[in-house]
């Protein structure tokens, strides 16, 4: 089962966050395949570990920063991120990041 859920305007992906990580990095699934595996070199203070995940996705998805947000999971290493846009071509992008 893929770590993403499709909705009529976007996805619901889910991620697995390494905050102060030495080498930012986005794929890959997380031990147990449940979730998108994202490392951010930014600290998990004032919300700055999750802009960088979410522009990380963004950059990775050739998304604007605004179409990827936190939907669960803010102050937390599991987040679920909702991705605005169509369905149908995100997920073929996703799955080259899973591999």
């Amino acid at each position: 089962m893929p770590p993403w859920r499709l909705r009529a305007d976007g996805v619901d992906l889910a991620v697995k966050v390494q905050p102060r990580a030495r080498r930012p990095a986005l794929g890959g699934l997380a031990p147990g395949g449940a979730a998108l595996r994202v490392a951010v070199a930014e600290a998990p203070e004032d919300g700055r570990a999750n802009r960088a995940v979410c522009e990380a996705v963004a950059r990775a998805l050739h998304l604007p920063n605004s179409a990827v947000a936190v939907l669960h999971g803010g102050g937390s290493r599991q987040k679920t991120l909702r991705i605005a846009g169509d369905p149908a071509a995100l997920v073929p992008v996703l799955e080259k990041l899973l591999a």
